[in-house]
């Protein structure tokens, strides 16, 4: 076995994983023991695994990452592979995770930034204490840049549920396609939102995003080649004079299947709907919780919480 006999299991806003810390570098999962840890039935279950561990003990970064790490002052690397094993570049909410278990384990200052080496570069996270309405052991993860493609020029369906969605490409170090599925009703009565511009864009016809079947792979197309995650959003609020919104989102990982949060899906999130509104600040509702995204032309912030739920021996 390459993994430790303690694991510890954390969730950030219901995003959980199985953690653990490997400081000499021995402790690097094989994609059997990732599925088997992360399984709900016969293992401990959860979206992903997380290792904690030095740049130079993870083997898949090469001399530049490990010297990126060293540059952007990151002793420790978020070592992320998803629920089936397969690695991944990012994970805005693993991000929250593992630093709260570094915390917790005295690996990190609580009452300093922490840097953390992931594949898609440094990360700085902030601590926040408990802060209302988002939770207990807050974090703020400094996500870096981010790309956005055209509006729109995806369509998204899902096998079995009747109509389709526009889609927008962004990479926040991993690919995501945000497919903006409708707006609170009052919103477009009042004019808040230009309802047939909004509706010429988004051309969606899928049910409400409350409704959507997600137990079933997205469909886009046209398809991109490495895969990707899908979020699936309403608009709820837009104020324009404080430049805030409101909205709700549900997301299909690649890997995972329907995750009740995405860090990095709620700032693709909040990116398209900053191109599709103006509005900077997003209160984004999911199924495990609200999150707090914020967009400059430069960067976006995640704010949420982080929750270790408990610590498990291994036979």
């Amino acid at each position: 076995m390459t993994i430790p006999h303690h694991v510890t299991k954390a969730h950030a806003t219901g995003n959980d994983f199985v953690v653990y810390a490997d400081p000499t570098g021995g402790f690097e999962p094989t994609a059997d023991e990732v599925r088997f840890l992360c399984d709900r039935h016969r293992g401990i279950g959860g979206d992903g695994l997380i290792r904690l561990a030095h740049p130079r003990s993870v083997s898949d970064l090469d001399e530049a990452q490990r010297a990126a790490c060293e540059a952007g002052g990151a002793v420790w690397f978020m070592d992320y592979r998803n629920a089936d094993g397969s690695l991944a570049e990012m994970c805005g909410n693993g991000t929250r995770a593992i630093t709260l278990f570094a915390m917790d384990r005295g690996l990190a200052n609580g009452g300093e930034p922490f840097r953390l080496g992931t594949r898609a570069g440094v990360k700085t996270l902030t601590p926040l204490g408990d802060v209302e309405p988002y939770g207990r052991d807050v974090l703020r993860v400094d996500m870096g840049a981010w790309r956005i493609g055209e509006l729109g020029a995806y369509e998204v369906s899902l096998a079995g549920t009747p109509g389709s969605a526009r889609g927008t490409f962004v990479d926040m170090g991993n690919p995501h396609v945000v497919a903006v599925t409708g707006a609170d009703g009052r919103l477009l009565a009042s004019g808040a939102l230009n309802g047939a511009s909004v509706a010429e864009l988004l051309g969606s016809t899928l049910p409400d995003v409350d409704d959507l079947d997600l137990t079933v792979k997205p469909r886009v197309s046209p398809a991109i080649e490495s895969d990707q995650n899908v979020e699936f959003v309403r608009i709820d609020a837009v104020n324009a004079s404080t430049r805030e919104g409101k909205a709700v989102m549900r997301v299909h990982e690649r890997g995972c299947g329907e995750t009740l949060s995405c860090g990095t899906g709620l700032c693709a999130t909040a990116i398209t709907l900053r191109a599709l509104t103006g509005v900077d600040h997003w209160d984004i509702t999911v199924r495990g919780g609200i999150l707090r995204v914020d967009v400059t032309d430069a960067n976006v912030t995640l704010t949420g919480s982080a929750t270790l739920v408990g610590d498990i021996a291994l036979r």
